[in-house]
């Protein structure tokens, strides 16, 4: 008898040590049926040790967890049934061409040689891959890889797909095109599972995001309340010399007496501010003080503000460690 959740994912107390180290330190998840459900940290957070214990490729040092009501290791070939996973990297034979990656790998899913060639040519259509289909994957570009892995990660549809890192290293136009195929997926009734450190890609597909760092999930919700979790709103200021910007995070912060985030733009800079009104004296105490302002804004903060204010580093790529 086929068992129905209401939950895609149920853990508690989830943990995973390699050696010493604490890579899943008692993960609690909540992951509803349909949608999609962020998973934002920086490399070495733990996002690719969860999922790899969710999708059954590791078994968990303790805690539990169910996929659609199946425990992970218990039920491990009924979990299996039901999802599909993409990893960081692409898993196809470069050797071989689009075709004949999609078509393998349906009959190795049990079609027949009549239903895996039609399957290809659907998949090639569907992730306008068609002009390419003849040509050996090792000659396709970084955003044309990952959406023939996506491809052959759904030759049957699953009902809950893991993807981890899906546009790490693309471009911003390659990257639009998975967000659009992640899209369809979803409309389709596919769960998705999306580990991220893009902040905009969190933003721009999860309904709720989960924010893990160290092992550990820091904060849950949508991204309008994670947002409104570090503060009504954020000044962003943009000087006209950069050499001021020291002087004016020290003026900021004697102000506010708030954290103030540097942005990667050396001339720009925010601060989260509880009260409005303040925005015209602080800009006026900038005037006062010799450090022109070309342009600012007051509006929400960025998920990028959120995590550092609720982690204290940003949620990029940490080069000393590997992706865990």
């Amino acid at each position: 008898m086929k068992r129905h959740s209401a939950l895609a994912i149920e853990s508690h107390e989830l943990v995973k040590h390699f050696g010493k180290v604490r890579a899943v330190d008692g993960i609690n998840l909540a992951v509803p049926t349909g949608g999609v459900y962020g998973f934002l940290g920086p490399n070495g957070a733990g996002k690719t040790t969860t999922i790899r214990m969710l999708a059954t490729l590791l078994r968990p040092d303790s805690g539990t967890a169910r996929v659609f009501g199946h425990e992970i290791v218990r039920e491990a070939n009924a979990v299996r049934s039901r999802v599909s996973l993409t990893g960081q990297f692409a898993s196809v034979d470069e050797d071989l061409t689009g075709t004949e990656n999609l078509v393998l790998l349906a009959r190795l899913l049990g079609y027949s040689r009549s239903q895996a060639r039609a399957r290809a040519i659907e998949l090639l259509e569907a992730f306008d891959l068609v002009d390419a289909a003849r040509r050996q994957v090792k000659t396709y570009s970084g955003g044309m890889r990952r959406r023939i892995d996506i491809a052959a990660s759904i030759i049957v549809t699953p009902d809950l797909l893991f993807l981890d890192e899906p546009t790490s290293e693309l471009d911003p136009y390659s990257r639009n095109q998975v967000w659009d195929i992640v899209r369809t997926l979803v409309t389709e009734g596919t769960t998705v599972l999306l580990t991220t450190q893009h902040l905009e890609e969190a933003d721009q597909l999860a309904d709720r995001i989960a924010v893990i760092d160290h092992g550990r999930i820091v904060a849950e919700g949508t991204s309008g309340e994670l947002k409104a979790s570090v503060g009504s709103g954020t000044l962003h200021i943009r000087l006209r010399n950069p050499d001021h910007r020291p002087q004016a995070e020290q003026l900021l912060t004697l102000n506010l007496g708030v954290p103030v985030f540097l942005k990667s733009d050396p001339a720009e800079l925010s601060a989260h501010i509880s009260e409005p009104e303040r925005v015209t004296d602080l800009l006026s105490e900038l005037s006062r003080s010799d450090i022109p302002v070309i342009s600012f804004s007051f509006g929400q903060p960025s998920l990028d503000e959120v995590f550092l204010t609720l982690t204290g580093h940003h949620a990029t790529a940490d080069e000393n460690k590997g992706a865990v």
